[in-house]
């Protein structure tokens, strides 16, 4: 599913009313109209009181229209508009003088205004500012935000949450609603993925208001969510006829005194993914550790006891993943610097070795072309430096994909995938994967996917979400508390079983439903 910029969507909708033949009132009807379905179907004229607050633009636009089809069904209202500026959007007055045609009258708030009773089983619909805010907003309506969350009561946003820009971050927390849902039209927007604007967006759905296909197909974005749709057609099923050697051998380089276990999990991680073979390499103090942690894997030693100190071994990997744990001892930044040298082929680099990267810039040209790079937050900070919101800090991770021609992934929620200036945002996963070694295993199923012969972006993306899928099987059997990195690894099986599986027709999620 494509993200598109508020440009886009403005010229989305120019397209299609261009070449539909509609007025922009029209496509107005349709909006408020899909608004007003998906409400219905979930009340079903429940006597629950709904307050709209409308802005004097489109989006308040949208709220009047949904105001007069929620009257004529019957519905408790109370329209409130919220008088930020003189000018009004000729849609917005359209919509006004229809409602007063059916004796609907509603309340002006401005800088003076007290705020309307709200109680806390009431719902609130937010359609002040939507995707076209451009300033912060004015103080008064900022209390009137905060006021609207004091309610407790349930708040609806149209298409976003008031308050929020679609291209940078807001200047003070408290200038956006916080919305328990969001109803977004056509496309879901990119602030519902960000960590900064999560607060604002605790669930959302899209809605289908029938912008041009063909505008919607042909325009190029920059972000993509990645959904089970659309990372299928990335699977490569097995041959009947194939054996180990056909899928790859992969090699897992890190370790040091004390931390052999991550390398145990990436390895144990590379096995189940698919790889043919896999070998791990370590000091010589995480030989035995391996050798019964994964007896399915074969071990090399360095020289070194304690941490890697020269990396040296007799085959030629098919996909290699570093950094696990490696240490920053400086005996083992000359051995990766080496190796670097050596390596000519895409590869995943992680923790430590993302960390001797930033400590040594000079490394980062040894890069090798189409390399994954897997950074938490504060690994993707040494590497890029300090940035002022999300926006800044994807706009600095696509320079720097560019610079050095490699793949980074922005480990977290809704983990994003950036190959130069496209980026793709995974959409699954959970809270309880934020445990000790989650990192290591989405390592060893990006080499294991490599080691396939995935091409590097494509293993990057199937990796993240066979992670995150396997995740969210395993969350619903363990909850999130006691979920653990080994139960990632023990459910990537019965992923790959959930990503072929087809899907379920009306008739049995009915079914299922029921039972």
């Amino acid at each position: 599913m494509k993200i598109f910029d508020a440009k886009q969507i403005y010229a989305a909708d120019s397209f299609t009313i261009q070449k539909q033949q509609i007025t922009s009132d029209e496509l107005m009807e349709r909006a408020s109209l899909q608004l007003f379905h998906w409400l219905h179907q979930r009340m079903q004229g429940a006597p629950v009181k709904i307050h709209l607050f409308c802005g004097i633009g489109n989006n308040g636009g949208d709220g009047l229209a949904l105001a007069r089809h929620l009257q004529e069904h019957g519905y408790h209202i109370e329209v409130n508009i919220v008088n930020y500026s003189e000018k009004r959007s000729p849609d917005f007055l359209t919509n006004l003088d229809r409602l007063k045609a059916r004796k609907i009258w509603p309340n002006i708030l401005n800088g003076d205004s007290a705020f309307p009773s709200i109680g806390v089983d009431d719902i609130i619909v937010d359609a002040i500012f939507g995707i076209g805010l451009n300033r912060s907003p004015a103080p008064w309506v900022v209390d009137l935000m905060k006021n609207l969350k004091a309610t407790g009561a349930f708040i609806l946003s149209v298409d976003v949450p008031s308050g929020l820009f679609m291209d940078r971050g807001i200047e003070d927390p408290e200038f956006a609603v916080e919305a328990d849902f969001v109803l977004s039209f056509q496309a879901p927007k990119l602030v519902f993925f960000l960590p900064e604007t999560a607060r604002y967006i605790k669930q959302w759905d899209v809605l289908d208001i029938g912008l041009d296909p063909e505008f919607l197909e042909k325009t190029e974005t920059t972000y993509k969510l990645m959904g089970k749709a659309e990372v299928l057609p990335l699977y490569r099923p097995r041959q009947k006829f194939s054996h180990k050697g056909h899928y790859g051998h992969a090699l897992i380089l890190g370790g040091s005194y004390g931390k052999i276990g991550a390398v145990i999990l990436s390895t144990s991680a590379c096995l189940r993914v698919g790889a043919g073979l896999v070998t791990a390499y370590v000091p010589q103090c995480g030989l035995l550790p391996l050798q019964i942690a994964c007896p399915e894997a074969m071990v090399l030693t360095d020289k070194g006891e304690k941490y890697i100190s020269q990396i040296e071994f007799d085959l030629e990997p098919s996909a290699v993943g570093a950094g696990i744990g490696l240490g920053t001892e400086k005996e083992t930044v000359s051995a990766l610097s080496a190796f670097l040298d050596a390596q000519k082929s895409a590869m995943v680099l992680d923790a430590d070795a993302l960390n001797i990267l930033s400590q040594n810039r000079k490394l980062l040209d040894k890069i090798p072309e189409g390399s994954i790079l897997t950074p938490h937050p504060k690994e993707l900070e040494r590497l890029l430096g300090s940035w002022k919101d999300d926006f800044e800090k994807l706009q600095k991770t696509r320079e720097f994909s560019v610079n050095h021609r490699c793949i980074i992934v922005i480990k977290g929620a809704h983990t994003t995938i950036c190959a130069g200036e496209k980026c793709y945002i995974n959409n699954n996963g959970n809270p309880g994967m934020a445990t000790a070694g989650s990192g290591d295993v989405l390592t060893g199923f990006i080499t294991g996917l490599l080691s396939q012969g995935y091409e590097p972006l494509a293993a990057a993306i199937f990796g993240v979400f066979l992670h995150g899928m396997a995740g969210d099987l395993a969350a619903t059997e363990q909850g999130f508390e006691a979920l653990t990195a080994n139960s990632i690894i023990d459910f990537i099986g019965k992923a790959y079983i959930e990503l072929l599986r087809p899907p379920q027709t009306q008739e049995q999620q009915t079914e299922e439903t029921e039972a």
